[in-house]
């Protein structure tokens, strides 16, 4: 009872603050004074210059403006309540039936935001979706600024929730703030990522542990791309304490060989040879044994270890070249990613320089993958002087996973690109779904125009691979054709391959590789 009395009360202070902090009452102030005086005379006008200062003394400077910036008319809750009232809550569910969840809500990107728009308009866009999430959810509801760009939203406890009623909410709060948002007349568009963590009766969690589940499922969100929702669960933070030991190895790992390429084979649809192989980072812990690349290649990159990644990958998949043309092997090519950081270094040209003329290896048997988004970001700087220092070096260009990064047509002729190798998003049911086909016919018929070479991603099953053939893609790649596998392996499959290919009929396409 002392609780919700006191509740009670600070919200009434709140309301009458809020309605004497308006601009409209302030308006008022004149009038009252001489409304006062014309009353009472002097003694009454001395009384209101006496005492309206005491009153917004009183309410006010109870409630000073917060270090989150919350101001006494605001209706998100401080700080200062926020965690004492979140111990109450989690208290109240673990003694009872009923039930409650924290929502973390954090704005995307809001790098570009403040780059675009600058930090004025952004805090002010800030301040707006702290009052749609409050006007989301219901009255008796907390809600706080707990970061620049992040809220905490706790449910009060109820005897009705669930996840799919916390995925609905977590939707509603990110539909209302994806509405346009207008500050000084400039319309902002967002998204928002959303981690909530539930707490009842059986999940029983401290009030700390409960506020850090919901920030990891925030994070897990967040690593799911823009406008990703998430629930907490154990396995989820079993995979961040996971990740937690991994950065700790991750070096030793790179310098030890644990973090090896594998090899997933590459074929045309015109005669079936094999026609290079590209490189996927593995890693073998002599302890977990092998941990797959969505655990470990976020701690690569949280660890700033993308360019020591890659010059391991790039040693080891032009050694694995070398060895297949002294088994009598014929692999023209090798692929490597390169992601960002390596390709911002001014000496990348000279290093990959280096490495052929060491294998003895002409630049062609090389081809560089870059991400499309890297290409669609990339200015006039060190990054697009590599990759076209690469081209001219007499490397292969790779746009890789093109159709999702937005790179302009204009992009393919700028950095040289040889190849453009189509995501996965787009071959998928591509043999049963009309749209899928006009899709690749589309990339397919600008890659002819332009003279540039295709590759499919991701083919699982005999008819993707016979409609790319019959559509005119060059290569093509995926588990249907041959999965990842560690050097030791390639040789066997390419002789097993090649038998194949004398006694069964390849599919017939419609250009030559």
């Amino acid at each position: 009872m002392p609780g919700i009395f006191a509740d009670r009360i600070y919200r009434a202070r709140t309301r009458l603050t809020s309605v004497l902090t308006h601009p409209l009452a302030m308006a008022c102030l004149p009038a009252l004074c001489l409304g006062a005086f014309w009353m009472g005379g002097d003694l009454a006008l001395v009384g209101i210059a006496v005492l309206m200062p005491l009153v917004y003394v009183l309410l006010i400077g109870a409630h000073p403006r917060d270090e989150d910036g919350t101001g006494a008319g605001s209706r998100l809750t401080s700080r200062q309540r926020f965690q004492p009232k979140i111990a109450e809550w989690a208290e109240k569910t673990r003694t009872t039936a009923l039930r409650s969840a924290i929502f973390k809500i954090e704005i995307d990107a809001t790098k570009e935001l403040i780059d675009r728009f600058g930090e004025l308009v952004a805090e002010a866009v800030a301040m707006r979706v702290g009052e749609r999430i409050v006007a989301t959810l219901r009255t008796d509801d907390l809600v706080a600024k707990t970061s620049d760009y992040g809220f905490t939203a706790c449910l009060t406890p109820v005897q009705q929730l669930d996840l799919e009623l916390c995925m609905q909410l977590a939707g509603r709060i990110q539909t209302a703030l994806e509405e346009p948002i207008s500050v000084d007349g400039t319309v902002v568009y967002i998204t928002s990522s959303v981690g909530f963590a539930e707490q009842n009766k059986k999940e029983r969690m401290t009030p700390r542990a409960w506020m850090e589940a919901a920030g990891i499922a925030l994070r897990e969100a967040q690593a799911h791309g823009t406008g990703s929702i998430r629930s907490y669960s154990v396995e989820m933070k079993h995979r961040v304490e996971t990740r937690a030991e991994l950065r700790q190895e991750v070096a030793t790992a790179l310098e030890s060989g644990q973090i090896r390429p594998w090899f997933q084979p590459q074929i045309s649809t015109d005669t079936g040879l094999v026609t290079g192989f590209e490189a996927l980072a593995r890693w073998h812990h002599p302890e977990r044994g092998m941990i797959s690349p969505a655990d470990f290649l976020p701690v690569i990159e949280q660890t700033d270890m993308l360019e020591a990644l890659a010059e391991v990958m790039t040693t080891q998949a032009l050694a694995a070249v070398k060895a297949w043309d002294a088994a009598g092997q014929s692999v023209p090519q090798v692929g490597v990613n390169f992601a960002g950081p390596e390709l911002g270094n001014p000496r990348l040209v000279d290093k990959v320089k280096w490495e052929l003329d060491r294998f003895e290896l002409t630049p062609e048997r090389l081809a560089v993958e870059v991400l499309e988004t890297v290409v669609a970001n990339a200015g006039d700087d060190t990054i697009t002087r590599n990759i076209n220092g690469l081209a001219d070096l007499g490397c292969q260009i790779d746009l890789d996973d093109f159709g999702t990064g937005h790179a302009s047509i204009a992009s393919i002729r700028r950095f040289s690109v040889g190849r453009i190798k189509i995501d996965r998003s787009f071959v998928m049911r591509a043999d049963r779904d009309s749209e899928q086909q006009r899709m690749i016919s589309a990339i397919l018929t600008m890659a002819e125009r332009l003279n540039v070479k295709t590759l499919a991603e991701g083919v699982e099953t005999v008819g993707e691979h016979a409609l790319l053939a019959q559509l005119g893609c060059d290569h093509v790649q995926g588990f249907g054709i041959g999965k990842p596998m560690p050097f030791d392996e390639t040789i066997e499959w390419m002789e097993k391959h090649n038998a194949k290919l004398a006694d069964v009929p390849h599919i017939l396409g419609n250009k030559a590789s």
